[in-house]
């Protein structure tokens, strides 16, 4: 993990500073490592805010980021159901980890629906809403 560990630093200045980026969770450190959130304290948690689908996916796929995302494999393991969840939220708010939880769970056991999706299928901003995803 030493390896992945080295590059949070730099990974959340790149997301710090891309456009479209909006919050992201992090502890007094600046990252999210210390966020356990799951049975397992090995796994991780990683919530961010976005202004758009499309923001997030330039951040994921086409920044700084795509090094380590391609490398993912050296530090963990291949995830067997659903690890990512993306859904609309009004501007300004911040959901509690307890709602990032239920939208994992919803996609896990229900598919991708307006309420759960990801980037494969997502949906469109819900009507007369002004949202984050």
């Amino acid at each position: 993990m030493a390896g992945f560990v080295a590059q949070l630093d730099a990974i959340n200045k790149i997301a710090d500073e891309s456009p479209g980026f909006v919050w992201r969770l992090q502890d007094a450190a600046g990252d999210a490592t210390s966020f356990h959130a799951f049975e397992d304290p090995m796994v991780l948690l990683n919530f961010s805010i976005w202004e758009s689908v499309e923001a997030l996916r330039n951040f994921v796929y086409a920044s700084g980021h795509v090094q380590p995302l391609r490398r993912r494999a050296e530090w963990f393991e291949k995830p067997s159901e659903a690890h990512m969840v993306l859904w609309w939220i009004p501007a300004g708010h911040i959901p509690p980890i307890a709602e990032c939880l239920e939208r994992l769970k919803s996609i896990r056991t229900r598919g991708e629906t307006e309420f759960a999706f990801s980037f494969k299928r997502p949906f469109p901003i819900p009507e007369a809403k002004t949202a984050e995803v």
